[in-house]
């Protein structure tokens, strides 16, 4: 009985509910019902099976398939495949496919590459360490020449501590992940070289690109992120912002216009990194890079970053700032931790160009002064235009005009690299990778400046560049 009413019960208040409800509830419902139903009640198909294949039609299929290569196809005459071979060291005068020509093409600005007191101090170290180091820093690969030659390097740029990698390229390609990680915002120049691209990409933050040098437009970015950032508080209060910028441009040569960006810095409050690879050892009284050439003080800036490859004629580079902030690279710089440390030896040479570059502060204005003379000679190359500033000591010449393509003007810059090859002048062509990079620079050959190249030299470099571009665009 108390079932029976139980169930009167339940179909009264069914009966009151559908009377109550609206009627597109109760058309609702009843389609769910109906469509439950269906699905309960309908067959199921199975696939149709295949038939077996005979032994024969196996065979071929296999023969027919064409697998996708791993890798597009590359032609024979790419340059990556073409490259030169050089014989000896790549010092002031250097031997390319068996000619010797004057060295326009490598990095070593201050001429220590060939230096009888960095060779001498490597050969030592080479005796008492050996090779290398067959581990990272943190698992026996500390050496106390590492130590010794982070310590002069803080030292040197006038900040609490430094941190040395084996690697240039790893360096600030490992420093910024370090620090910037995924809803972090970086506000990068966009002719911002390739390792810092690896970088960001590594970072996985939220990349906002400005163009290059114009502080009117990473200042409208600034303040689009500042909106952004009143409407979203909480969030805000979380988000980390970064400035990344080139002391010198490696890709244009030009100067970054540091005093501006110091003053964004803290109106907008946003942390700068700065890498200085080709202004380390070049701009300011001592070499210290473009804070000194500014007298800007160190401390405006959270994070320098340098590679020890060009100035110091060594291998590897570092990182230098506040203890705390350097500290924290030892736990999360990818290359810090994983990457074999710096063979002694290269230590102890980068220590010993150090020495030279304290005791001979002359040598930045003589390399200043032969940069201001090979720019001012290379004006006026019919068909080239020079792009950099005077006393950069890496210069680009890109064609006033584009043949139509890339791919005509690579052909055509390399004609008049292998004219001055040719005539005893090594320079060389700048490289991109062109399918990654964000912003691709235009072709160009680029010259680079070193103190041990002569007056006379210089005269002959833009002549026969003159001489080239006559030859070769007219």
């Amino acid at each position: 009985c108390v079932t029976l009413l139980q169930i009167e019960f339940c179909i009264d208040l069914f009966l009151c509910f559908c009377f109550q409800a609206p009627a597109y509830h109760l058309i609702l419902e009843g389609i769910l019902i109906l469509w439950i139903i269906r699905l309960l009640f309908s067959k199921t198909y199975k696939l149709q099976e295949r038939s077996d294949l005979t032994l024969k039609e196996k065979e071929e299929l296999i023969e027919e398939w064409q697998p996708e290569p791993l890798v597009p196809p590359v032609p024979k005459d790419h340059p990556a495949l073409n490259y030169n071979i050089v014989s000896g060291p790549p010092t002031h005068i250097i031997t390319v496919n068996g000619k010797e020509c004057i060295n326009f093409a490598s990095f070593n600005f201050l001429g220590l590459l060939d230096n009888e007191k960095v060779k001498s101090a490597a050969q030592a170290s080479l005796k008492k360490y050996g090779v290398g180091t067959c581990g990272p820093r943190g698992f026996y690969g500390t050496f106390d020449v590492h130590l010794e030659l982070e310590e002069r390097l803080a030292k040197f740029m006038r900040t609490e501590e430094a941190i040395i990698y084996s690697y240039g390229f790893a360096t600030i390609a490992s420093a910024i992940p370090a620090y910037s990680k995924r809803g972090d915002i970086v506000f990068v120049d966009e002719a911002a070289c390739f390792a810092i691209q690896k970088g960001l990409q590594a970072s996985r933050s939220n990349i906002k690109l400005f163009k290059h040098n114009d502080m009117a437009d990473l200042e409208r970015l600034l303040k689009e992120q500042e909106t952004e950032d009143q409407k979203n508080p909480r969030k805000a209060r979380v988000t980390r912002r970064f400035i990344v910028v080139e002391g010198l441009y490696m890709n244009t040569g030009d100067i970054c216009p540091l005093p501006e960006l110091i003053k964004l810095k803290y109106k907008y409050k946003v942390r700068i990194f700065l890498e200085e690879s080709l202004s380390f050892g070049v701009l300011g009284e001592h070499g210290r890079g473009i804070t000194e050439h500014f007298g800007i003080n160190i401390d405006d800036i959270d994070l320098i970053s340098a590679n020890m490859e060009n100035s110091l004629a060594s291998i590897g580079g570092f990182c230098c700032g506040r203890s705390f902030i350097i500290d924290h690279q030892r736990l999360s710089g990818q290359g810090y931790c994983f990457s074999a440390s710096l063979p002694p030896l290269l230590a102890a040479a980068a220590i010993e160009a150090l020495n030279i570059m304290e005791d001979n502060p002359d040598i930045f204005q003589t390399l200043r002064a032969k940069c201001e003379h090979i720019h001012k000679a290379l004006q006026g190359i019919s068909g080239l235009k020079v792009v950099g500033e005077s006393f950069s000591p890496a210069l680009h010449l890109q064609l006033e005009e584009s043949c139509g393509s890339r791919e005509n003007d690579v052909k055509l810059l390399k004609r008049v690299v292998d004219y001055c090859m040719n005539s005893g002048v090594a320079l060389t062509q700048a490289c991109y990778l062109e399918k990654e990079e964000k912003c691709l620079p235009p072709p160009s050959i680029r010259v680079v400046i070193t103190v041990e190249q002569t007056e006379q030299e210089l005269d002959k470099a833009a002549s026969l560049l003159k001489e080239a571009a006559q030859s070769v665009l007219n």
